[in-house]
């Protein structure tokens, strides 16, 4: 697998886990005043998340660039 799937893939599963801790949150606040832990706990999944989406939006711009061909040349 080359690294570009393989961000990908990370960046699908990083998605799973950061939903999965928000659904906790909101029960958790149902119940009552959550500990901060849980109340912080979706934040390093998003951050991640935001560099591995920053990551696959430049990407094509990258691979154009690197190919010396011009950023608004169509194929």
């Amino acid at each position: 697998m080359n690294w570009n799937m393989w961000v990908r893939q990370f960046h699908r599963w990083l998605s799973i886990l950061f939903t999965m801790t928000v659904i906790a949150n909101f029960l958790a606040m149902g119940l009552g005043e959550p500990p901060a832990w849980v109340v912080y706990s979706p934040l390093l999944p998003l951050f991640l998340l935001m560099f591995t989406g920053l990551y696959m939006f430049v990407l094509p711009y990258a691979i154009r660039w690197r190919s010396g061909r011009p950023a608004g040349a169509m194929e």
